[in-house]
């Protein structure tokens, strides 16, 4: 599961949603539900600006944990890219 920690970044650097989205160009609902971890595409150009105006590296804003929904979360499914494409 991939976590957004965006707000967390924000808090620690005292920056609003609506400064973020002035300073990204980016529009305010796309900070929100970036910030509320509400959304499940992101746009890398945007992850980039992001991480412009926070500056911060993508690990500070994505992080990825193990799934606890998922059985064999561990990740050695044998379903892996690694194992389809070789």
């Amino acid at each position: 599961m991939i976590r957004i920690l965006l707000s967390s970044v924000m808090g620690a650097r005292r920056i609003s949603q609506a400064e973020l989205a002035r300073l990204t160009h980016m529009r305010p609902n796309t900070i929100n539900d970036l910030y509320h971890e509400w959304t499940s595409r992101v746009d890398l150009e945007q992850l980039d600006r992001i991480c412009d105006v926070l500056n911060c590296d993508l690990s500070d804003i994505l992080v990825r944990e193990p799934n606890p929904n998922k059985e064999g979360s561990s990740g050695a499914t044998g379903n892996s890219a690694a194992t389809r494409f070789h």
